[in-house]
């Protein structure tokens, strides 16, 4: 993951969705008295295949970066023993380990954002809209 602040930045952005949520609910999901006038199964239909698409790929992202940067942080490990006097290699080492580090907080993020937003989409959404097993 060479370019580690875009990712972020990039999730930031890919977490609108989950951001919006209650909004997104308030705006489209009919209160008692306007119930005939909206779909509302179609329309929890809908949000929450978004909501899945979201978390899976930024699940993928982040496990990719995670992987990538596993790697990195390996071979370094093995260059480091080989030649251990060398302090560029070092400084590097620890560059990629913090970034790992910070890579698996993204997970532990995207952890809590998905359980916030899926509490919220089962408060709105379970009288209209039954999701398949999966979830």
């Amino acid at each position: 993951c060479p370019f580690f602040f875009l990712i972020q930045e990039l999730l930031r952005v890919m977490r609108t969705i989950d951001d919006r949520i209650v909004h997104e609910l308030n705006t489209t999901i009919p209160t008692a008295s306007f119930v005939g006038k909206v779909d509302a199964g179609q329309t929890c239909k809908e949000l929450y295949e978004s909501l899945m698409n979201a978390h899976t790929n930024r699940e993928r992202i982040i496990k990719n970066c995670i992987a990538q940067t596993s790697s990195v942080v390996k071979t370094l490990r093995e260059e480091r023993e080989k030649a251990q006097d060398d302090v560029a290699l070092l400084k590097q080492l620890r560059k990629e380990q913090t970034k790992l580090k910070l890579m698996q907080s993204e997970l532990n993020v995207e952890e809590v954002v998905n359980d916030r937003s899926w509490k919220v989409f089962n408060e709105r959404c379970r009288i209209h809209y039954k999701p398949p097993k999966s979830q």
